[in-house]
C-alpha cells in the first residue's frame, strides 16, 4: 500500500510540473512574437547602416583620417569579450551554447598569448564563464530589471565601452550573441564590433560625395553603430531566448505526459496486484475455517 502512495503522490507531482512547464510555453509563445517582430524590424536598418559605414570606410581605410574606432589601436593585445545571455534558465541550450562560444576564443585568444577581458550581460553567462574565467571578469551589466528592451539599454552599454576603449583598456571587442533564425533553431554568433568590420559588399558603379568629409562623418557614425549592432545582438538574443524557451518547455511538457502515462500503468498493476493478494489472503482464511 505504501508503493501505491509513493505513486500516487509522484504522478500528483508530474502533473503539477506539465502544469508549469505547459503556461511557461504558453508565457514564451505569446512573448517569442513581440521579440521576433522586433528582431526582424531592427535587421533592415542595421544592414543598410553597415553598408553604408562600409562604403565610407573603404574610402578612408589607410588614411589619417580614419577613426579610432574604424582603424583600432595598431595593436592586437588586450581583447574585450562581450557575452550577452539571459537573465534566466530554463530554456535549452540557449545559455550554454553562447558562452561555449565565448569559452572557445577566450581559450584559443589566452593561448596565442593575448590578455582576455570579459564584459558579462545578464546573469546566466556569468554563472558559466566565472569557474574557468571568473578572474578575466571586467564588468557586468543586470539586465533583470528591463522588462521592455529599449535602444537606452544598449546605448548606456556602448557607452561603457567607448569609455574603455579611449581609456586604452583593450584593443579589440567581440560581441557574443544568438542570432535567431527559427523556433528551434538559434545560432552562437561572435561578431568584432571594435575596430568595426563591415560585411556589405561595396555598391559598384556608385560614386558618392559626402558632406562633411567621410571622416567626420565615420567620427560621429561608428560610435552611434556601436549601439545599433549592440541593440541588434541584444534584440536577437531576446527572440532566441524566448525561442529557445518555447521549444524546450514544450519538450518538458510532453515528456512529463509520457512519464504520467508510465506512473499511471505501473500504478495500476500495482493496484491490481494488491487487490489480488487481499482476495487471495480472504479466500485461504475461508477455506481454513
Amino acid at each position: 500500500m505504501a508503493n501505491l502512495k509513493v505513486l500516487k503522490n509522484r504522478i500528483s507531482s508530474v502533473k503539477s510540473t506539465r502544469k508549469i512547464t505547459k503556461a511557461m510555453q504558453m508565457v514564451a509563445a505569446a512573448k517569442l512574437r513581440r521579440a521576433q517582430d522586433a528582431a526582424e524590424a531592427a535587421r533592415p536598418y542595421a544592414e543598410r547602416m553597415d553598408a553604408v559605414l562600409g562604403n565610407l570606410a573603404r574610402a578612408t581605410a589607410g588614411t589619417p583620417a580614419a577613426p579610432k574606432l574604424l582603424a583600432g589601436t595598431g595593436a592586437d593585445k588586450v581583447h574585450l569579450l562581450i557575452v550577452a545571455t539571459a537573465e534566466r534558465g530554463l530554456c535549452g541550450g540557449f545559455n550554454s551554447s553562447i558562452a561555449r562560444l565565448a569559452r572557445q576564443k577566450a581559450d584559443e585568444l589566452l593561448a596565442a598569448g593575448k590578455t582576455v577581458k570579459i564584459l558579462t550581460i545578464g546573469k546566466k553567462g556569468r554563472e558559466a564563464l566565472k569557474r574557468t574565467h571568473g578572474s578575466h571578469f571586467v564588468d557586468h551589466v543586470d539586465m533583470s530589471g528591463v522588462k521592455r528592451l529599449g535602444f537606452a539599454d544598449a546605448q548606456g552599454i556602448a557607452t561603457e565601452v567607448l569609455k574603455r576603449f579611449d581609456a586604452e583598456e583593450f584593443d579589440v571587442a567581440t560581441l557574443f550573441f544568438s542570432r535567431f533564425q527559427s523556433v528551434i533553431s538559434q545560432i552562437p554568433t561572435a561578431q568584432q564590433i571594435i575596430p568595426a568590420v563591415f560585411e556589405g559588399e561595396a555598391e559598384s558603379g556608385r560614386v558618392y560625395d559626402y558632406e562633411p568629409e567621410e571622416g567626420e562623418i565615420l567620427a560621429d557614425l561608428l560610435p552611434r553603430n556601436l549601439a545599433v549592432q549592440i541593440f541588434r545582438g541584444l534584440l536577437e538574443n531576446a527572440a532566441s531566448e524566448q525561442g529557445a524557451r518555447m521549444s524546450a518547455m514544450d519538450n518538458a511538457t510532453r515528456n512529463a505526459g509520457e512519464m504520467i502515462e508510465r506512473l499511471t500503468i505501473e500504478y495500476n498493476r500495482s493496484r491490481q496486484a494488491a487487490i489480488t493478494n487481499e482476495l487471495i489472503e480472504i479466500i485461504s482464511g475461508a477455506e481454513a475455517l
